[in-house]
């Protein structure tokens, strides 16, 4: 059995943990430089706001019906999604962290001494809101499919107080005949489209289906998959659930147009540092770097510049990429644009397990990269980063309703009153 825990509206109830007077509030949080709507919670849904909108859109219904406005708070988030996550990990032999909010448990060598999932389940949200203030939801099942319909059911049904076994075959299938295909983990809108042309609107009829009298549009491994899991038999595994990105982007839309070459500079070099720790996170090496910058499209004369770099030998190394940016930082620069949006893309990955070393390619240096990543993950982002990435980010997004980040910043700490 499986177990898929999930927090509820993550980035809200994280605004919610140390304001224990919004906890009953409506709530959205706003994307980079307060641009739309990434999150919202029930009480706001409620009120009518929609996520992913524009927030200038939003703004008169929600001053209006007194909805809480935040900037995302990416250090508080990010911390206290380690803590929950260190909680959850402790009802479990095995854990696998899927995202910022979502964590697999592992039952399956230790199902016996559980006497009742479900029981064990409610533990563990009672843990949870406990120990970090964080409303979560936990759905099990056989395999990891079912417990991310579990999980769904928990979450939007009425009357199942946060948890959702899925281990009774008839209770199965009068929860498959009440959902839709769209709601199955893996399931697109293109996919979902193509089952209701073919009649099979419900999750009980996906799994009854046979694929090989489906049209050949349909027919894929991926989709029997699905289906096996949905009928119970496991095939998805840690490894396979999320395959390493293909490429790497980082982009940002600036808070302060840039009009001098060294904040364009500054600007690059940090997006290439986060591409690169997200390229040695998963393994892999870069082949060919994008760099890229403009303009807004809205402006008058919109202007645009790139410039690809391939390299010779793969690499994820931040000292070699940002020596590239280095050498075609005044291709991408004009003094008579105002930049807008800068962004860094690496393409052409591959694993750095089967790296092919070259005894003259000695600029590599794993090693410092090992240290500079340690650093940062033990003592937070940007404890240790390069010159290149500039010190005073007069550029940097705009976060006008940024809360207090609680627990990474000292002088940010909660003050309590005994």
């Amino acid at each position: 059995m499986f177990a898929l825990v999930d927090a509820n509206s993550f980035y809200c109830s994280a605004e919610q943990v140390f304001r224990p007077e919004w906890r009953d509030k409506a709530i959205i949080v706003l994307s980079n430089n307060d641009g739309c709507i990434v999150a919202a919670n029930k009480a706001a849904i409620a009120l009518g706001v929609k996520k992913f909108q524009p927030y200038f859109k939003a703004r008169a219904l929600c001053e209006q019906s007194g909805v809480i406005v935040c900037s995302s708070n990416y250090e508080l988030y990010a911390d206290l999604s380690h803590k929950m996550m260190q909680v959850i990990g402790r009802f479990a032999p095995e854990q696998h962290i899927y995202s910022i909010d979502e964590t697999f448990l592992d039952f399956n060598h230790c199902v016996q001494t559980i006497p009742n999932l479900a029981l064990h389940a409610q533990k563990i949200r009672r843990a949870v809101w406990k120990e970090t203030r964080l409303p979560v939801c936990v759905g099990i099942g056989k395999t990891l499919t079912l417990a991310k319909v579990a999980n769904h059911v928990a979450k939007k049904w009425p009357g199942f107080q946060g948890v959702c076994v899925l281990d009774d075959s008839s209770f199965i299938q009068q929860v498959f005949n009440q959902l839709s295909p769209i709601d199955v983990w893996g399931i697109g809108r293109k996919t979902n489209k193509k089952l209701l042309e073919q009649g099979i609107n419900t999750i009980q009829k996906l799994r009854e289906a046979n694929l090989k009298r489906l049209p050949r549009s349909l027919f894929n491994v991926e989709l029997q998959r699905t289906i096996n899991e949905l009928n119970g038999i496991p095939c998805k595994l840690w490894d396979g659930i999320r395959a390493d990105k293909l490429q790497i982007f980082s982009t940002r839309s600036m808070g302060k147009r840039i009009t001098d070459i060294e904040d364009l500079h500054q600007a690059l070099a940090k997006h290439i540092a986060i591409a690169a720790a997200k390229a040695r996170q998963q393994g892999s090496l870069c082949g060919t770097l994008l760099t890229f910058a403009s303009s807004s499209p809205f402006d008058q004369t919109p202007a645009s510049y790139k410039v690809i770099i391939h390299f010779c030998h793969a690499t994820n190394d931040t000292s070699q990429l940002l020596n590239a940016l280095s050498e075609c930082i005044e291709q991408l620069f004009n003094a008579s644009v105002r930049y807008y949006k800068v962004g860094v893309g690496l393409l052409n990955l591959s694993s750095a397990k089967h790296q092919q070393f070259d005894l003259f390619n000695a600029v590599h240096n794993p090693s410092l990269m090992n240290v500079v990543d340690g650093i940062n993950q033990r003592y937070g982002t940007n404890s240790v980063f390069f010159a290149a990435q500039g010190i005073q980010e007069s550029w940097a997004m705009r976060r006008e309703l940024l809360t207090p980040q609680y627990t990474t910043q000292w002088p940010h700490i909660p003050k309590i009153g005994c």
